[in-house]
């Protein structure tokens, strides 16, 4: 099983707005592609930002590959990212894991 691993960060004042519109591109999107396990969204509030942290899991990099292209390494972005003041980190991580997906360290 493989993790992918993005984070980004908007103003707090548009981080309500900026989830429900994760929940509708990025996890949608990841959720629909063949070989998705499972995605979490995982956020935190800091300095006047919120933090948010999107860990897919993932069978192969076949099916990360189907959902983010040859360049899988590269946050998948969307048009209207823009909107939200989204700061996206430009490289996601990749984890090889074994056995079931870990509970979060994100969770307080």
């Amino acid at each position: 099983m493989i993790a992918r691993s993005w984070h980004g960060i908007v103003p707090i004042e548009k981080a309500k707005e900026f989830r429900e519109y994760l929940l509708i591109t990025g996890v949608a999107d990841a959720k629909a592609t063949v070989g998705n396990i499972d995605v979490y969204i995982y956020n935190k509030s800091q300095d006047g930002f919120e933090h948010f942290f999107m860990v897919s899991y993932w069978d192969s990099y076949d099916s990360i590959i189907s959902f983010a292209g040859d360049q899988y390494y590269i946050a998948v972005t969307y048009e209207d990212d823009y909107k939200y003041n989204l700061i996206s980190d430009p490289i996601v991580l990749h984890f090889e894991i074994d056995g079931t997906i870990p509970k979060s360290p994100f969770i307080e």
